[in-house]
C-alpha cells in the first residue's frame, strides 16, 4: 500500500499523519495561495477550528509552512523542501491582491538588503506588495 503525497510529506518532517493534518495539508497543497485559518475552516466545514489551528502551528514548528502577517490576519503558505524546524527559507516577498484578497509567495524574488544602524538586530522580516492580481486587473480593464 502506497502513501499519499501528504503522508510522505508529513513523515519527511517527522509529523504524525493524523486525519485532520492530512486534510489541512491536502487543502494547502491544492491552493496556489497563502490561506488564513478562517479560509481553511470554511473549506473544511466539519472540522474544528482549534484542531485546524493546532495542525497549522505543528506544521509551522516543523518547517512545513510559513506565516504571512497581513494586519490582523495571519495566512499560511507551504514551505519549500529545504525548510526545517530550525531554519525557514521564507525570506521572499509576498503579493497581496487588494481586490480578491489572495496572497501568493514570490519565491523567485529577492528581498532588498536593509542596512540597519549599529547594534540593531532583526527578529523577523516581511515584505508584502499590495496591488491587483492578473485576474482582478483583467476585470478592472474590462469595466472601462
Amino acid at each position: 500500500m502506497g502513501f499519499t503525497k501528504e503522508e510522505k510529506f508529513l513523515k519527511e518532517k517527522n509529523i504524525k499523519p493524523t486525519a485532520m493534518r492530512l486534510l489541512v495539508l491536502q487543502y494547502l497543497f491544492a491552493s496556489n495561495e497563502a490561506l488564513s485559518l478562517g479560509a481553511i475552516e470554511t473549506a473544511l466545514p466539519y472540522s474544528d477550528k482549534s484542531t485546524i489551528f493546532r495542525s497549522l502551528k505543528t506544521f509551522e514548528e516543523n518547517g512545513l509552512v510559513h506565516t504571512i502577517h497581513e494586519g490582523s490576519v495571519t495566512k499560511y503558505a507551504v514551505c519549500g523542501s529545504a525548510c526545517n524546524p530550525d531554519f525557514h527559507i521564507d525570506k521572499h516577498p509576498h503579493f497581496h491582491c487588494t481586490q480578491c484578497d489572495i496572497t501568493i509567495c514570490l519565491e523567485t524574488e529577492v528581498l532588498p538588503v536593509i542596512n540597519l544602524p549599529h547594534n540593531y538586530t532583526v527578529s523577523s522580516q516581511e515584505f508584502i506588495i499590495h496591488g491587483l492580481c492578473e485576474k482582478c486587473n483583467l476585470i478592472a480593464s474590462n469595466r472601462m
